[in-house]
């Protein structure tokens, strides 16, 4: 006979985008177990699970699985939540002025967080050198199948595979209909963003996320919609990304700075 064991989580959301995360679980977690906890249905419900043990002083790991079971290199969002998730882990005082910084190995690469704290008890701030971004996946040939009037496409890479599509108006998009479609694509699969600019310093993001669908913001997308929308000529290095869920800061330099809010949701415990 096997025992159970009990797992302890905490869920977290970034703007509307949602995680359960586990802090040195102690025992191997797999896909299968994000997909069961991931079911609004039948599980928890969440965009993803996020696991992560100590590497080094002050660096940890992410390894983020999709609610469908497959593997994120990163997510802009998931990682503001780990970074609250282990500064409750740690004791970390974020009050007044106080910051703290740590890092964290994905399988984008290496990112660091400095988190601080909010007006809001059960929410904090991080922001998150992203870095750089650099050629992603071919544009989509599919438009006008999905009835979709597109003005320029391209794809950019910040650790995980977006296309960023400028058109008039994201809300008046069918996403939950034409996201599958475009995505099939893609063999790897794709994050697909469907961006307007509103100012010079603002735009408005809508997006499709591979493992995930419909969500109601993407961090690394905001990140790398800011950057094309800049190699375009739209908009100017300091943004503000609107995005169903909420805004988020995006600024540009050498590297893709992320800023937004996480916000701690409640503790979980499961048997496995």
């Amino acid at each position: 006979m096997t025992l159970s064991q009990t797992i302890h989580l905490t869920k977290h959301h970034g703007l509307g985008n949602d995680f359960l995360i586990a802090v040195e679980p102690g025992t191997d977690l797999s896909p299968v177990d994000a997909v069961s906890w991931c079911d609004r249905r039948t599980g928890v419900g969440a965009d993803g699970l996020i696991i992560t043990e100590p590497l080094a002083d002050n660096i940890w790991s992410m390894l983020l699985y999709n609610a469908d079971g497959s593997r994120a290199e990163i997510s802009g969002n998931g990682i503001r939540c780990l970074g609250q998730a282990l500064g409750q882990h740690l004791g970390v005082d974020l009050s007044g002025s106080n910051t703290h910084t740590l890092s964290v190995r994905t399988d984008g690469g290496l990112r660091t967080l400095e988190l601080s704290g909010d007006r809001r008890s059960d929410t904090i701030q991080a922001k998150v050198d992203m870095g750089p971004a650099k050629p992603g996946p071919q544009i989509s040939k599919q438009w006008k199948s999905v009835g979709v009037n597109v003005i320029q496409q391209a794809g950019v890479d910040i650790g995980n595979p977006h296309l960023i599509v400028e058109v008039a108006e994201p809300a008046a998009i069918d996403i939950a209909a034409v996201g599958p479609v475009i995505e099939a694509d893609y063999t790897e699969g794709v994050n697909i963003h469907f961006v307007a600019v509103t100012a010079d310093n603002a735009v408005r993001v809508h997006t499709w996320e591979r493992g995930a669908g419909l969500t109601q913001a993407c961090g690394s997308g905001a990140c790398a919609s800011v950057y094309q929308l800049n190699q375009w000529g739209r908009v100017g290095t300091s943004v503000d990304v609107t995005m169903p869920g909420g805004s988020a800061h995006v600024a540009l330099a050498d590297t893709i700075f992320l800023q937004g809010p996480a916000t701690f949701i409640a503790r979980v415990e499961l048997s496995r």
